[in-house]
């Protein structure tokens, strides 16, 4: 069995992204060592125990995850 290529509909190419300016690459940076501090903040100074620490830290992260597609799609949407 045989498939014509006329039959099959060509792929449509996926559009090139644009590339990340290093002003984001900064800010992803300083969010990381801002969450790494805020992590030993609550294990050392607050002493809540590493696993809390550590969800706390993780939990922070998502949260400006989340943030970062929320604004991402809106922006993208009035394009």
């Amino acid at each position: 069995m045989t498939v014509d290529q006329e039959v099959v509909p060509e792929r449509k190419q996926a559009e090139p992204s644009e590339p990340v300016s290093t002003a984001t690459v900064v800010a992803y940076a300083i969010v990381g060592v801002v969450l790494f501090g805020w992590f030993l903040f609550g294990w050392l100074v607050l002493q809540q125990g590493f696993i809390d620490s550590v969800g706390e830290a993780a939990g922070t992260g998502f949260a400006l995850l989340l943030v970062v597609a929320i604004v991402g799609s809106v922006r993208r949407s009035r394009r």
